[in-house]
């Protein structure tokens, strides 16, 4: 069966064929696809052949009754809404009809209006219906999580959703889910089926920079042999993305603050004026009020983009949420797939907590897809991640290990750190000494403990001037 799931589509099955191609003429002109019946025996033929939202069928069809006909078109469409038409009034009918599965019962109306509004109101519940499984789907996707940095950036796009005009700044780390969070932003405040229309700002080519932004005209440049939309006109009453903000050229930032002060743009070539009319959010890893007080970015459009300033935080500031989206991870591979979801080895959780994700939430991502590759159809082990994890100095030693185990692998943190005092060289320095001590000053010890070679260790002795008294190895 074709599913065609991008695209509202209607089925009318009417042995009236004059009555049957009007409501399908009026459901057209309302831009949505409508195919007609005239009997049961074709309803049932174009009904295992692709898929329908709405089924609106005549009570009495030559061949059959046609709500005896319901059970079976609803064993083909087991998503669709159904609606029993007649031009007899009868409650026991209905009754039988809603039994039978169909949503509503309705009397033939000579103007369409009754008929073509049902199908109207079909689509507005799939439209909500889909909006909310995008938005549950974005929660559970790089924003699922219970920690309280996630749920605060959660707590945020609900709150600015409704504020359809405000300019949303997303700020974060490579990887940290940026992107999602604009989409999640979308499906909250967006009207169900408007574009989400995203710009990478450092992929945009100089010389067709504008054009690719706000649109140009007919002959305006060499090779511009059509006129075409730009992103802001693409986006219409949707959300435009403009990822990497920080990157754009400081004459192009003057142009889109005219543009978001003005709430509207010009395509290149012309003097008439379109209006903006969808949600403008911007992300950067940059920290663009720094870039501002620099003068490389502008800092009259850094004040009207950070309106409402959104922060993601690094996968590292989460907590357990790495084993949550690890474990979404690994469902959302195994779907994908087809192999039945794979449980982690007992260790590997361990291994996931004891990494910091400079990559942050994408490289999880590909942690978990390469991980499930090797797994096949096993559970996920220590031996299918990446070295860089296994090596990684961690705060514990898997739960299986003994405790052996635990005094030969690295630490993390010391016990002893202090947030906002101590810095990235203190917490070295405390990790080689630990470390030092651990293993009796023994260099090459000492290095295998924090996972570095002893040159580099050597070095880092050197830089802190720490004393390691007579050579022990």
């Amino acid at each position: 069966m074709t599913r065609d799931r991008g695209r509202f589509r209607a089925l009318v099955v009417d042995d009236e064929q004059m009555f049957a191609r009007a409501v399908a003429r009026e459901i057209s002109r309302r831009g949505l696809a409508c195919d007609v019946a005239f009997c049961g025996a074709e309803a049932m033929e174009r009904a295992a052949g692709r898929s329908y939202q709405a089924i609106l069928l005549d009570h009495r069809l030559p061949d059959e009754d046609g709500i005896r006909l319901i059970p079976r078109l609803l064993a083909l469409q087991s998503g669709a809404s159904l609606i029993v038409m007649t031009a007899y009034d009868s409650i026991g009918s209905a009754i039988f009809a809603i039994r039978q599965g169909a949503e509503d019962y309705l009397v033939k109306q000579t103007n369409l209006s009754g008929v073509v509004n049902a199908v109207l109101e079909v689509r507005r519940r799939h439209e909500v219906q889909a909006a909310m499984r995008d938005r549950d789907e974005h929660r559970r996707g790089g924003l699922l999580g219970s920690s309280p940095a996630i749920a605060a950036v959660r707590e945020q796009i609900e709150k600015v959703a409704s504020r359809p005009d405000t300019t949303v700044l997303l700020t974060g780390e490579t990887g940290a889910g940026k992107e999602v969070a604009a989409r999640c932003l979308h499906s909250l405040s967006a009207a169900p089926g408007s574009p989400f229309v995203a710009v990478d700002c450092v992929a945009l080519p100089t010389p067709l920079v504008e054009s690719i932004l706000f649109g140009h005209e007919k002959g305006v440049f060499t090779g511009a042999d059509r006129a075409r939309d730009g992103a802001f006109q693409e986006a219409g009453e949707g959300t435009i993305f403009l990822d990497e903000i920080g990157e754009m050229d400081q004459a192009l930032q003057g142009k889109l603050l005219r543009v978001l002060e003005a709430r509207a743009f010009q395509r290149v070539g012309s003097v008439r004026e379109h209006p903006v009319r969808a949600r403008v959010v911007t992300a950067t890893n940059r920290d663009l009020a720094a870039e501002a007080e620099a003068g490389r970015f502008r800092f009259d459009l850094f004040q009207r983009l950070s309106v409402f300033p959104i922060r993601l935080p690094p996968l590292r500031d989460r907590g357990e949420d790495v084993i949550a989206l690890a474990r979404h991870f690994l469902e959302f591979f195994g779907k994908k797939t087809g192999v039945p979801a794979r449980p982690f080895a007992r260790e590997v959780e361990d291994y996931l907590r004891s990494y910091d994700y400079p990559g942050n939430v994408r490289e999880l991502k590909n942690v978990i897809e390469r991980a499930t590759i090797l797994a096949g159809e096993g559970p996920v082990e220590p031996r299918h991640l990446p070295d860089r994890i296994l090596r990684h100095v961690s705060t514990r030693a898997p739960a299986s290990q003994g405790s052996d185990a635990r005094q030969e692998r690295p630490r993390g943190l010391p016990v002893d750190f202090v947030p906002g005092v101590d810095t990235l060289e203190s917490l070295e320095l405390k990790m080689i000494r630990r470390a030092m001590e651990q293993a009796r000053g023994v260099k090459s010890e000492t290095a295998r403990l924090l996972g570095i070679s002893r040159f580099q260790l050597l070095r880092r002795l050197e830089k802190y001037r720490i004393a390691v008294g007579p050579r022990r190895d």
